[in-house]
């Protein structure tokens, strides 16, 4: 059953990297993949019911992924429909690409941490589009957005999933994560960002405005909805720590509130007119089939992970490789390659906090290589699968052009990891 399992996988997974040769998109890819290795899964075993159940148990966990996917995208498209990015873009002038990734680069960098990963990347890339106005220009930027906003999230505990559940779980403490994690996240942000802006000449070109009637937008719409949708993005967080629900109910109930908010400023507008600034519009316009991809993606690691493939590898390199530094390091390049949801719940079920207690350095070092290692490859992480969809990012075009600084910049931040403990 394991080898038919990761057969499916892997030619799933192998299709998924060359959409642009088979010109089948991703999205129907992973949907089959996902499905295909649920039915393997059931077909190989007596227990049905059980299947059933665990197949139900990853569909509560991934509804609350896509559901905060659905709400943040509309959240988004609803500023981006009242013109509210273009207060921001206003203020940035830059043109140089040089400069300007650097600019883009900071703002992903230290917004990640309070928003969490996903939702900078989905807001990042929205602003890049407001900037940038040549789609192959914008793709280096949100390569960058992607490795930014990883490293921007894995030195807080809210920023990244990751670093969540090692919160929630007591193996770290937030104060703690955030002072030894700030440095080796901000090395693996700036080698990246150094090597490639140097490869970068000359100017961008601004999108050309078009008139709609979104251009008579009043100004003072713009920032009630801007500053609106910011502070609902930015306590997220803050419901989900006030309340202990999960973040797809803070989303959703912030996604409420801005639709009460557009509503009431846009009342007395035609009827007509206001159909472009409504959520219906909003919901029309984000990309669903990305939402989809990141189902079948998800989906199908679960079926690996309820089957007990992911814990027999946790289990293998727990046998095999005595240097936990070597195996945390592993774990952060497979990171890359698979959910590192289910790699940290392994690591929690293997290793206990008699073991390896609170704010230990094993569990500072898994933080940080299962939070920035999911950079390497354009699948291996929640903010670059909405980059990859939002961008029409291609896996081999990132695999050449910012996997390997994305690895030097994963080699960086641990190199600093270690300095900083011998040395502090």
């Amino acid at each position: 059953m394991e080898i038919f399992l990761l057969a499916a996988f892997t030619i799933g997974y192998f299709l998924i990297a060359i959409e642009h040769v088979v010109k089948i998109n991703k999205a129907a890819i992973a949907l089959v993949t996902g499905v295909l290795c649920w039915v393997i899964y059931i077909l190989s075993t007596d227990n049905k019911e059980l299947v059933t159940e665990q197949l139900t148990g990853h569909l509560g966990e991934l509804s609350g992924i896509l559901f905060f996917l659905l709400g943040a995208m509309t959240v988004v498209e609803l500023i981006d429909a009242h013109r509210g990015f273009d207060i921001i873009t206003s203020k940035i002038t830059q043109t140089n690409k040089r400069k300007l990734l650097w600019i883009v680069s900071f703002i992903t960098f230290f917004l990640s941490p309070v928003l969490d990963n996903l939702t900078t990347a989905i807001v990042m890339v929205s602003l890049i589009r407001k900037l940038i106005q040549s789609p192959e220009e914008r793709l280096t930027f949100a390569g960058m957005v992607v490795i930014a906003a990883n490293a921007g999230g894995a030195w807080s505990p809210i920023g990244d999933v990751t670093t969540t559940m090692l919160w929630l779980g007591g193996q770290v403490t937030a104060f703690n994560i955030t002072s030894k994690l700030f440095l080796p996240s901000f090395a693996c942000m700036t080698v990246p960002l150094v090597i490639l802006s140097m490869q970068m000449r000359g100017n961008v070109q601004r999108p050309v405005e078009v008139e709609t009637n979104t251009n008579l937008v009043p100004r003072r719409i713009q920032y009630i909805v801007l500053f609106s949708g910011i502070i609902i993005l930015l306590l997220v967080p803050v419901f989900k720590m006030l309340t202990h629900l999960p973040p797809y109910m803070g989303i959703l109930m912030g996604l409420g509130i801005l639709w009460i908010i557009t509503e009431i400023l846009l009342g007395e507008m035609d009827s007509k007119e206001r159909h472009v600034f409504s959520v219906a519009h909003a919901l029309r316009k984000i990309d669903t089939p990305s939402i989809l991809f990141f189902f079948g993606l998800l989906i199908s690691i679960g079926a690996l992970e309820v089957a007990g493939i992911l814990t027999n590898l946790a289990d293998w390199m727990n046998t095999h490789i005595s240097n936990e530094n070597v195996i945390v390091g592993m774990m952060g390049l497979l990171s890359s390659l698979i959910d590192n949801v289910p790699l940290i719940a392994a690591a929690q079920g293997m290793y206990g906090l008699n073991q390896y207690p609170t704010d230990h350095f094993f569990w500072e070092f898994l933080a940080y290589c299962t939070g920035t290692g999911g950079s390497i490859l354009i699948i291996g992480s929640a903010a670059g699968v909405a980059a990859m969809g939002m961008e029409k990012i291609s896996f081999f075009w990132y695999l050449k052009k910012i996997s390997l600084v994305a690895l030097l910049g994963f080699a960086a931040g641990a190199g600093v990891f270690f300095l900083q403990y011998a040395f502090l």
